[in-house]
């Protein structure tokens, strides 16, 4: 099954040697973002802007994918403090809707460019 690349403006450029999501049959892998302002490549100032960025830019991405946050399968959220669990869980409330994807959560000590949180998805479109 051959590989397609999806890509959009509206989302941050890859910043490394990856691709903002990869097609393969109908699952596309969106790779992780952060708070990132795409126009600006300016990171969001605190953890409730860069909550809204991450998924407002996994919403960009999904949507040049022919999709949406609504085929999302698979969510995993990297947090610096899991303190900050609940504004995603706020978030994630106001960007899905039932059913809700698989999700993971997992504690790290540090994300890209001094992220809070970063995210990253897995969609089935079909």
């Amino acid at each position: 099954m051959p590989k397609a690349v999806i890509s959009t403006p509206h989302a941050p450029s890859a910043i490394g040697t990856y691709s903002q999501a990869v097609r393969c049959g109908d699952t596309i892998y969106l790779s992780g973002q952060i708070g990132l302002d795409p126009a600006t490549m300016q990171l969001a100032e605190g953890i409730d802007a860069q909550v809204q960025r991450v998924f407002d830019n996994l919403k960009a991405v999904a949507a040049a994918a022919g999709g949406s946050l609504d085929d999302a399968a698979k969510l995993t959220i990297y947090l610096t403090d899991l303190g900050h669990f609940a504004k995603v869980n706020a978030a994630m409330a106001v960007y899905f809707t039932q059913p809700y994807p698989a999700r993971a959560a997992i504690g790290v000590a540090s994300l890209p460019r001094g992220a809070l949180v970063e995210a990253d998805a897995v969609l089935v479109i079909g």
